[in-house]
């Protein structure tokens, strides 16, 4: 149960970085690359969802492989 959790947390950096910090970076007067640094955050955070989205999956595919039955062993029968 605790390798689903982990897998998981994943899904919550979306949430952390769209939500959570954006009250902290609504920012203006910085900026990188030419953008303000909200918008930067923003494009950022918006690149970054897939990937967690990409993470927590392969967390679940791992959990799910290693709790699956081996297969038989057929050279023994017959």
């Amino acid at each position: 149960m605790g390798r689903r959790h982990s897998a998981a947390k994943w899904l919550l950096l979306p949430y952390v970085l769209f939500l959570v910090v954006l009250p902290l970076v609504n920012r203006v007067a910085p900026t990188v690359a030419g953008l303000p640094f909200l918008f930067f955050w923003m494009l950022l955070a918006t690149l970054l969802t897939p990937l967690a989205v990409w993470l927590a999956r392969r967390g679940d595919l791992r959990r799910a492989r290693a709790q699956a039955p081996a297969p038989a062993d057929e050279r023994g029968r017959g």
